[in-house]
């Protein structure tokens, strides 16, 4: 619903613009119907007073005319050779002829439109009618209706190739944790015919080990299986979370030719939040593995730690002591697909960030560092 409220706001705005502008479009064809009747008019009155063998038959279609043209609203002023103002009509508001702002008004109007001049009868000064002064208006809201539908358009097209991406995703997803289902049950079954066959201490400290890879398989199983599915919610405490995936790693780190160690640090008090522990363990472990991949080929350190923040809101995070993370490179990271290491899918982050966004209603967050790559997750 989230990804469809743009879509649906911009689509809205520009059903309403186009009602608007077909509305607007009829005011138009009226108002110049109502200018070619009233130019009829008027010829049909010029004529009928030269026609007329009457001495004020003349005059009176003048003044007829005179009425005529300042019912079309268009402002004008008629100054003589001097540049004086000798009449006016369809001023913005009273004003004498020899008031100054009669002269700031020519100005604006020979801005609108140049003066003509008529001989005898001196420069006509005129503006445009407010009919014109809405067409001016129409190309732009053309362009901005144009502009809208392509961006509405582009937008939908784009969600829509996300949706299924992750919908393939999703798929493949749940496909891999069938398919490990079969041979998950087969190493359980051989791990225990082992143990009750007996052995060496080497055997019984190797099938402790197994037992562990194999819990955490079914972990991981279960994880991709939970993928385009609800969460489903209950009371985490985040500090055991932290620490339970800080001891995951901390046994499987290098620790001979390039040393990494992993610390991990909790307040005393528990961090409740209402979430989903499977997904929330699995954001944290995407987090804590790209760190311990950055030290790659070096000696470092992976500092893990939950935090209690004000207004109810917990913090996890996850730094290195790492090469880091380019600047320019700080908006991608996110993009799924895109990875800064040479055999990497690009998918941890984007999942890592959904998990927090999406499901959980958090934040996931690059914090700037002098050194190295610093994640925050903020839940509430």
């Amino acid at each position: 619903m989230r990804r469809l409220a743009p879509v649906t706001i911009t689509s809205v705005c520009v059903a309403a613009l186009l009602v608007w502008y077909v509305i607007y479009t009829q005011s138009v064809v009226r108002e110049l119907r109502h200018e070619a009747s009233r130019v009829g008019i008027m010829y049909a009155r010029v004529y009928d007073g030269l026609n007329d063998p009457g001495p004020d038959a003349a005059n009176a279609a003048l003044l007829d005319l005179s009425r005529h043209i300042t019912e079309s609203g268009v402002p004008l002023i008629i100054t003589d050779s001097k540049g004086h103002p000798t009449a006016a009509a369809n001023l913005p508001r009273e004003l004498p002829l020899n008031s100054p702002d009669i002269r700031e008004f020519i100005r604006e109007l020979d801005r609108q439109n140049p003066p003509i001049s008529e001989g005898d009868v001196g420069t006509v000064h005129f503006g445009n009618t407010p009919l014109v002064k809405g067409l001016r208006i129409i190309p732009l809201l053309q362009s901005l209706l144009i502009g809208m539908f392509l961006l509405a358009g582009a937008y939908a097209i784009k969600t829509r190739g996300r949706a299924d991406r992750e919908q393939i995703w999703a798929g493949m997803a749940r496909e891999s944790a069938h398919q490990l289902g079969t041979p998950i049950s087969s190493m359980s079954g051989w791990i225990e015919l082992l143990r009750e066959a007996g052995g060496d201490p080497m055997t019984e400290s190797a099938l402790a080990h197994m037992d562990g890879d194999l819990e955490r398989l079914k972990r991981v199983a279960n994880r991709f299986e939970r993928i385009g599915r609800p969460p489903r919610l209950e009371k985490v405490d985040i500090g055991e979370l932290v620490e339970r995936v800080a001891t995951y790693f901390r046994a499987r780190v290098p620790t001979l030719a390039q040393r990494v160690t992993v610390n991990s640090s909790h307040d005393e008090e528990p961090l409740i939040v209402n979430g989903d522990p499977v997904l929330l363990e699995w954001a944290i472990e995407s987090l804590a593995k790209n760190a311990i991949d950055a030290l790659a080929g070096r000696d470092g350190r992976v500092d893990m730690s939950a935090t209690a923040l004000p207004e109810g809101h917990v913090r996890v995070r996850v730094s290195d002591n790492g090469p880091g993370i380019p600047r320019e490179l700080g908006n991608r990271i996110f993009e799924a697909g895109f990875s800064t290491k040479e055999h990497g899918w690009g998918i941890g982050l984007p999942l890592a960030r959904r998990i927090v966004k999406e499901n959980h209603g958090g934040e996931l967050v690059l914090v700037p560092s002098e050194r190295g790559a610093t994640f925050d997750i903020i839940l509430s």
